[in-house]
């Protein structure tokens, strides 16, 4: 097997904050601010441009919702929500699939609509959720990170993605967020606050005051970040397994 130092030097993966274009995708609204809201404001504070794609509406998840709130009226909240917590992170162009969640869509919708949003917004960096996490159950999750590998690979192909009615992007990474195995980190010193605002303050169907998932995910997010930074040698970071066009179809050991 090629060891690792062998594959960084004849194929070193790409550098998250190299490029100037970035393509967030996220299975419902407040997954990309948990899995990368950090990385996101810190680009935008870089001068970088940055997109959210959210492929479903969030329409089921009704539990903590007021009484009496129905699917449509929380589609449209979670929407809203959505806007103004990108909004605190700085990141102005928010654009919806508006797909039912609960895996309420075929494959080939969500493709099609991501390819679409690709070919428009013209990335030179994907994000999306890592849909080979073991313990990864939702399939929102799997299949958003499912579809935006396929994208971020055929992408440069103008003929594969005439198939999808879209045409092609320059994009030349992905990075998976909510991941078991980064490979590459950002620092993001400072950004926690903002990263908690724009969860917590925003997304208020999901986390109303008091909730006790809130509490979980902040102290998560706060250890996490320092694992990462840890790692990263950073006083704060998020991690991302990337793959750059060669690692994705050539080089079996990049998934090590």
């Amino acid at each position: 097997m090629i060891t690792r130092p062998v594959l960084k030097f004849a194929a070193p993966l790409p550098r998250i904050e190299d490029f100037q274009r970035y393509l967030f995708i996220g299975p419902h609204p407040d997954d990309i601010e948990i899995g990368a809201g950090a990385t996101a404001a810190k680009l935008i504070r870089q001068g970088k441009q940055v997109c959210f794609l959210i492929c479903t509406d969030g329409r089921f998840g009704l539990s903590l919702a007021p009484a009496g709130t129905t699917p449509d009226m929380l589609s449209e909240i979670r929407m809203r929500e959505a806007e103004a917590s990108a909004g605190v992170l700085g990141v102005h162009d928010v654009r919806f699939l508006n797909l039912h969640d609960g895996a309420g869509y075929t494959m080939d919708e969500m493709i099609r609509g991501m390819a679409r949003t690709v070919e428009d917004f013209q990335p030179d960096m994907i994000f999306a959720p890592d849909p080979f996490v073991a313990s990864e159950c939702h399939p929102d999750h799997i299949n958003t990170g499912e579809a935006a590998r396929q994208i971020a690979c055929f992408a440069p192909y103008g003929a594969i993605m005439e198939g999808y009615g879209a045409g092609p992007a320059p994009v030349k990474a992905i990075g998976f967020y909510m991941t078991a195995k980064p490979n590459r980190f950002v620092g993001t010193r400072g950004l926690l606050p903002v990263q908690f605002s724009a969860i917590f303050d925003c997304h208020k169907s999901q986390y109303p005051d008091g909730c006790r998932e809130a509490d979980a995910i902040r102290a998560y997010l706060r250890l996490r970040s320092a694992d990462f930074g840890l790692r990263s040698f950073h006083l704060g970071a998020e991690g991302f397994r990337v793959l750059g066009t060669t690692h994705m179809h050539c080089l079996p050991e990049a998934g090590l």
